[in-house]
């Protein structure tokens, strides 16, 4: 709560602290134990069989930390998470990037990461689809394909010699995103999962979890026959309706991302359908009322959840 800065009276800080204090008694996967800084010791029983982590480090019998951060345990693996940290690339993660250079071979994207990432010309398909060899003028027109500030779908499939990543680009129009909205959350709230692109069909949305911290949501674009058939007037239009689910699930995003929870397509639309059934307007989403909303509705359902598994382990 402290590293919340919200506009919070007395009585809703109170509900809030609370909240999230029982969604930690409650979660088991997870038990937070304390903050450290570096060379603090963590107290472990090592009769346990203590398994250690990232960032820690054993001296002289003790365990000691490496980093500023928290420690968390699973089972018993102890690890140190810090709180703000850039994104550690990995082989096959699911990124968004946003363009910042345009080279004659390569374009180079920001990742929230130590270094920037690199996409080859040759792994992009030309605009009008059609396979044949690249050129010298294919070349001179790479600003056709991506241009700066453009928001880019893509997989990590190597790293280069220097050790930055390249990239290869997924989805229609080269991964290129257009019509939406690009959030950042801290990295460490986008855990890998099996799918990371979600077309939300109720609402026409586009959403995207990269496990950089970059978060696309935006509107699901129309390509192929249906596209010409809708004509170029209609294509660079956006439903007021799409607008509004757009924004909605956006700060849907902020709000969980502020409370500190993991990010899933699942939560956010959650999040997004209780601000809909609570009559919350899409700019009261970023008020005080509706973070407190959201911290006890989910130690509600993490109290059932908690419930379900004690009854299933009487059995």
């Amino acid at each position: 709560m402290k590293d919340l800065h919200l506009p919070l009276n007395q009585t809703q800080r109170v509900r809030c602290e609370k909240a999230l204090h029982e969604l930690q008694v409650l979660t088991p996967t997870t038990v937070l134990a304390a903050a450290v800084t570096i060379a603090d010791t963590i107290p472990v029983n090592h009769e346990d069989s203590i398994l250690r982590g990232h960032w820690t480090s054993d001296q002289k019998g003790k365990l000691v930390s490496t980093l500023c951060g928290v420690v968390e345990w699973v089972d018993k693996l102890v690890h140190v998470r810090t709180l703000q940290a850039r994104y550690s690339v990995e082989i096959c993660d699911i990124l968004v990037g946003r363009v910042i250079k345009v080279g004659p071979e390569s374009w180079r994207l920001e990742i929230n990461s130590k270094q920037d990432a690199v996409m080859r010309f040759s792994s992009t398909n030309f605009p009008d689809g059609i396979q044949r060899r690249r050129t010298a003028v294919d070349e001179l027109n790479v600003r056709s394909i991506f241009e700066e500030n453009d928001v880019v779908y893509a997989e990590v499939c190597a790293f280069q010699h220097d050790g930055s990543p390249e990239l290869q680009p997924m989805g229609q129009k080269n991964g290129k995103l257009e019509r939406g909205q690009l959030l950042t959350v801290s990295p460490y709230l986008v855990k890998r999962q099996n799918q990371h692109c979600y077309h939300l069909e109720q609402y026409g949305v586009y959403l995207i979890l990269g496990r950089n911290g970059f978060i696309w949501v935006g509107e699901h674009a129309v390509v192929g026959e249906t596209a010409k058939l809708m004509g170029t007037e209609l294509e660079n239009f956006t439903p007021l309706e799409t607008r509004n689910h757009v924004c909605r699930l956006a700060n849907a995003v902020h709000v969980l991302s502020a409370l500190g929870f993991t990010l899933t397509a699942e939560l956010i639309v959650e999040t997004a359908e209780a601000s809909l059934s609570s009559k919350v307007a899409v700019n009261d989403m970023v008020g005080g009322e509706f973070f407190v909303q959201t911290a006890e509705r989910e130690k509600g359902a993490a109290r059932r959840v908690h419930l379900v598994r004690k009854e299933i382990g009487s059995i």
